[in-house]
């Protein structure tokens, strides 16, 4: 059973960032991530990893019809070759530098997407949106940016659905790589499990802010999460 100091904060943490991401289609890793990583370094990154496998599917299961699983099989293929990356991070490489360079390429196309008013989708930036993806997910728990970018100008029901079908398949991934690894500790699924109802909570509490978005606010709701995100990568480096 996980401590109950871990339940309360991290409960706190994953429920705020499954309201966010009930509504724009990320955002468990970003809000829970920071907090779990300074606080219970030892239950990343597969307490957050098994919360983030939750929350997807409870979005699938009113928003499946509008999921663009054609453009999800190229980001899936570079997913695939990104998640051994993020498994040798884990193992190997502090996870600072990694968390700023990945930043700092995030505010990048942010940056880019805010000056052209958009971001190309096409086989070449959903496969390599799915590697970045890939590797920083594993790595860090903090994987949707990427892929958000390339969908941002869609309708919110397209966003989330789309979304959640690659963070359910990629959290899946990750999960079974790290426990084939030998670097998924018992007790990081044990904190992850606890951490469901927290997650089922926030997701019930974010209809309103979900029908806010959805009435031609959903592009700017994207890009504060995405900016946020990065910047919590850049800042955690640093620490």
């Amino acid at each position: 059973m996980p401590p109950l100091d871990f339940l309360v904060v991290g409960g706190l943490a994953v429920l705020l960032g499954a309201i966010v991401q009930s509504s724009v289609g990320l955002g468990v890793g970003l809000v829970a991530t920071p907090v779990v990583a300074l606080l219970f370094p030892t239950l990343m990154p597969g307490a957050i990893l098994v919360a983030a496998t939750v929350l997807p599917l409870a979005t699938l299961a009113r928003e499946i019809r509008h999921a663009d699983l054609r453009g999800l099989g190229w980001a899936f293929a570079g997913r695939v070759a990104g998640t051994p990356l993020g498994v040798w991070v884990v193992a190997s490489v502090p996870p600072g530098p990694l968390g700023a360079v990945i930043g700092l390429v995030v505010l990048a196309a942010l940056a880019a997407s805010l000056w052209s008013g958009d971001v190309p989708r096409n086989r070449a930036t959903l496969v390599a949106a799915g590697l970045v993806s890939g590797a920083t997910g594993t790595a860090s728990s903090i994987g949707g940016p990427p892929i958000a970018l390339l969908y941002q100008r869609e309708s919110g029901p397209r966003v989330r659905a789309t979304l959640a079908v690659f963070f359910t398949v990629g959290a899946l991934l990750s999960l079974l790589t790290l426990a084939a690894t030998h670097q998924l500790p018992y007790r990081q699924v044990t904190a992850g499990l606890a951490l469901t109802p927290f997650v089922l909570a926030g997701f019930a509490a974010a209809g309103p802010l979900r029908r806010h978005l959805d009435a031609g606010r959903m592009r700017a709701g994207i890009l504060v999460v995405v900016g946020a995100s990065a910047v919590t990568l850049v800042v955690r480096s640093l620490m």
